[in-house]
C-alpha cells in the first residue's frame, strides 16, 4: 500500500527515518497493517485471536533493530492493538515505536496500544516510543499506551517515552517486574499545550536481589494544559531505585507530580525527588542579551530541558 505525503511526513516525525527502514519493521496505518519485513533473527507475526503482532527476537541476536510505527490520517478512527515482544536470552535489540495522528475532521481519532515485553536472561533492549498529533480539525487526537515489562535475571531495559505535542489527551499505564540483577531505566519527556491532558501512572516491582530502577520525568506544561505523573517504586528485595520528576510550568497550566516509594525489605534503597517551577528569569535575561526574543529564549530553554 502506497502511503500519501501526510502519512510519510508523520512516519518521519515519529521514527526520525528518511527513506527505507533498516532491519525488521511493521507499519500500521488507519487500523491496518500496510507493510512488514522480518529478518533472520527477528520475526514479526500477526496475532490470530486479536489485533496486533508478536515480535520474536532470537537468543543472542546482536545489534538488532525493529521499527513498529502506527500512523492515523483519518478522522473517527478507534484503533486498538496488542503487541508482544519476546526477547531471547543474551539478545541486544533497539525497538523504535510510536504513533502519529493527523486529524483534519471533527470526530475523535484514537490509538490504544498494549505492549507486553518478556525480556530474557542477560538480554538488553532499548525502546523508544514517540507520540505526536497534528491536524487543523477540531476532532480529538487521543493516545492511550499500556506497557507491561517482565525482566529475567540480568536483563537490561532502557525506555524513552516521548510526547512532542499535539496530543489532546493521553492515559499512560506502565508496570514492570524485575528479577535478580535486572536493571530498568525509564525516561519520560512530555510537552502539553492548549487544554491538553496527560496522565501517567507507573509502578515498578523490584522483586529480585540487586535489581535496580531509575525513573526520570521531564515535562513542560503550557497554556491551560494539565499533567499528572504518579510513579511508584516498590522494593521487595535488596535493591536500588531512584525517581526524579522535574516540570516547567507556564501560563495557566497545572502539573501534579506524585512520586511514591515503598520498601518491603530492610535493604531496599529507594529515593525520590520532585521539582516544579517556572523558567528561570536569569536564564531568560542572559539569552535575551545575546539577541534572542523572549519567545526564542523560552524555546531554547525548553528544548534543552527536554533533551
Amino acid at each position: 500500500m502506497e502511503l500519501n505525503q501526510t502519512a510519510k511526513d508523520l512516519l518521519k516525525t515519529i521514527t526520525d527515518v528518511e527513506g527505507p527502514i533498516e532491519g525488521a519493521y511493521n507499519i500500521r496505518s488507519n487500523g491496518k497493517g500496510v507493510e512488514r519485513f522480518s529478518t533472520e533473527n527477528i520475526k514479526i507475526v500477526s496475532k490470530e485471536d486479536k489485533p496486533g503482532i508478536d515480535i520474536i527476537v532470537k537468543p543472542f541476536t546482536q545489534k538488532g533493530s525493529v521499527h513498529i510505527p502506527v500512523i492515523i490520517t483519518e478522522t473517527d478512527i478507534n484503533d486498538l492493538v496488542y503487541n508482544d515482544f519476546i526477547i531471547g536470552e543474551g539478545a541486544d535489540v533497539t525497538i523504535i515505536a510510536g504513533c502519529g495522528i493527523h486529524n483534519s475532521g471533527h470526530a475523535k481519532s484514537e490509538h490504544d496500544g498494549v505492549h507486553t515485553f518478556r525480556i530474557g536472561k542477560n538480554a538488553h533492549i532499548k525502546y523508544v516510543e514517540k507520540h505526536y498529533g497534528e491536524g487543523e480539525g477540531t476532532g480529538e487526537r487521543v493516545l492511550n499506551p499500556t506497557t507491561i515489562i517482565y525482566m529475567d535475571e540480568g536483563a537490561t531495559c532502557e525506555m524513552e517515552m516521548v510526547q512532542i505535542g499535539g496530543v489532546t489527551s493521553t492515559q499512560r499505564e506502565t508496570q514492570a517486574f524485575l528479577e535478580k540483577e535486572a536493571k530498568l531505566v525509564v525516561t519520560e519527556r512530555l510537552m502539553t499545550h492548549d487544554q491538553q491532558v496527560a496522565n501517567s501512572n507507573m509502578i515498578v516491582h523490584l522483586d529480585g536481589e540487586d535489581s535496580s530502577a531509575q525513573i526520570i520525568s521531564r515535562s513542560v506544561a503550557k497554556d491551560e494544559s494539565v499533567q499528572v505523573f504518579h510513579p511508584i517504586a516498590q522494593g521487595n528485595h535488596v535493591c536500588k531505585a531512584h525517581i526524579q520528576c522535574d516540570a516547567i510550568l507556564m501560563d495557566h497550566s497545572k502539573v501534579c507530580s506524585i512520586p511514591e516509594i515503598e520498601a518491603n525489605h530492610a535493604d531496599a534503597q529507594i529515593i525520590h525527588e520532585a521539582a516544579i517551577g517556572r523558567i528561570n528569569n536569569e536564564q531568560l535575561l542572559k539569552l535575551e542579551t545575546l539577541g534572542l526574543s523572549e519567545e526564542e529564549a523560552e524555546q531554547v530553554i525548553i528544548n534543552a530541558f527536554l533533551e
